[in-house]
């Protein structure tokens, strides 16, 4: 397993701000064997109260911790969530996705006259780009190698991604193939999007977008300085529930991207979302073959993985809806999934803030960094409820990633118009003071 460390293409060299150490990225290899038995458990979430349904979600996330036993938007708009939900279909048809994308289709559809990723740079190019991989252009560092910021011919920003040159070490071979196959399929708003790559001797180097403004993590931990708003924290959890969305239904064979995490979420300039690293994505289940999973190892980040897939290696959709839920938690808290130094009680962020919640105390789970008020305890709860759902111990009590992205279009309609209430209550508080003082 891999530890929430920043990316490699993110604008922003890899550090933390408070020392912890967390675990390492798994190198365990995939196998690619579908299966159609399905795992057959019940789900105790779908018939016992809340406080129950808790102490199992609890269980389960405690489960994420203990090895497997082998080895190892452009912005929106403020439209309705029927808008959203209207030019979807989930009657499994086999028409081309895009004819019935949406808004899940790509931003960049009416110029785009190459298949994403499609490009294949040379060497010479490369070295013009970073000028010759200058350490002054280095942005970042990873297990599959070193990132650089690059300048194409046209003038657009890039980030390199430049593996690793070590002849030994298959999995960084296995996750560059793995990379470029799956950002080849893929071209969304909110998906980190890939200009094409390069195989040179023993060279290998992926080009993607440049997303100047660093991770969600590091916003959270405030290293720019600013503090991430409530209202922004939602923009980006539909973002990503959008770019999720779009993989699971809407690519031309479903995707499961498998390191939904914050620091593989890069924001832009105007906070806007957009999901990276492919390295652990692989194709879903065939479903129209009669498969409800796809049987492999386990792969993933500490905290963030699904225990049933940790605990069965059966691998579905369901098991980035969990790492969804813990990311959610994290969108409200600003703590990391795993908080080591903090009381035993604690220490795993997605069990504590569900035992607050379901005790009536959701609003201790609050970012201390953010503000208080009405609007913002409602939605709290609301982006609490919506977690519990998605860190159900077995993938039948999870919502698919459409539904949450529903609820949280709802969530956020709510709150600002909440927000707009207030704000307006304010203003007349305000008013009849300044009338007082004056008589």
């Amino acid at each position: 397993m891999k530890s929430p460390g920043t990316p490699w293409w993110s604008s922003r060299k890899r550090y933390s701000s408070d020392g912890l150490k967390t675990p390492d990225r798994s190198e365990l290899t995939d196998s690619y064997i579908s299966s159609s038995s399905s795992n057959g458990g019940k789900s105790s979430v779908d018939r016992n109260p809340v406080k129950v349904a808790v102490r199992s979600v609890a269980g389960a996330i405690t489960s994420c911790f203990i090895p497997p036993e082998t080895k190892s938007s452009s912005n929106f708009g403020d439209s309705e969530p029927p808008s959203v939900v209207s030019d979807i279909s989930s009657s499994g048809s086999s028409t081309k996705p895009s004819s019935r994308r949406g808004i899940y289709s790509s931003s960049n559809n009416s110029t785009q006259t190459k298949e994403p990723g499609s490009l294949k740079f040379t060497i010479a190019e490369i070295y013009k780009a970073t000028r010759n991989f200058s350490p002054s252009l280095k942005i970042g560092q990873g297990g599959f190698g070193t990132v650089y910021k690059g300048r194409l011919e046209d003038g657009t920003f890039v980030a390199v991604k430049r593996a690793k040159k070590n002849v030994y070490d298959k999995h960084i071979g296995i996750e560059f193939q793995s990379e470029i196959k799956m950002l080849a399929r893929v071209e969304h708003m909110n998906l980190v999007r890939c200009h094409g790559y390069l195989e040179h001797e023993d060279e290998k180097i992926v080009v993607v977008e440049y997303v100047p403004n660093g991770t969600l993590r590091e916003h959270l931990d405030c290293l720019s300085g600013n503090i991430l708003d409530l209202a922004a924290r939602l923009d980006i959890a539909i973002d990503v529930a959008h770019a999720v969305t779009y993989l699971h239904m809407y690519t031309d064979h479903p995707i499961i991207h498998r390191d939904i995490k914050s620091s593989n979420i890069l924001l832009t300039e105007n906070l806007r979302a957009k999901v990276a690293d492919f390295g652990f994505a692989r194709l879903a289940a065939d479903s129209d073959a009669g498969a409800t999973h796809v049987s492999t190892q386990v792969k993933g980040t500490a905290g963030y993985l699904d225990p049933e897939y940790l605990r069965t290696y059966q691998l579905t959709e369901k098991s980035d809806v969990y790492s969804f839920g813990v990311l959610l938690v994290e969108l409200v808290s600003g703590r990391r999934p795993i908080e080591s130094k903090r009381d035993l009680k604690e220490r795993i962020t997605a069990r504590w803030a569900m035992k607050l919640f379901t005790d009536g105390d959701a609003i201790l789970t609050l970012d201390p960094m953010l503000q208080r008020n009405p609007a913002t305890n409602l939605a709290v709860e609301k982006i609490l409820e919506l977690a519990l759902q998605c860190l159900a111990p077995t993938r039948q009590g999870r919502p698919s990633m459409r539904r949450c992205a529903e609820i949280l279009w709802s969530i956020r309609k709510d709150y600002r118009e909440l927000s707009a209430s207030d704000l307006q209550s304010l203003s007349s508080v305000s008013q009849r003071s300044a009338s007082i003082r004056e008589q």
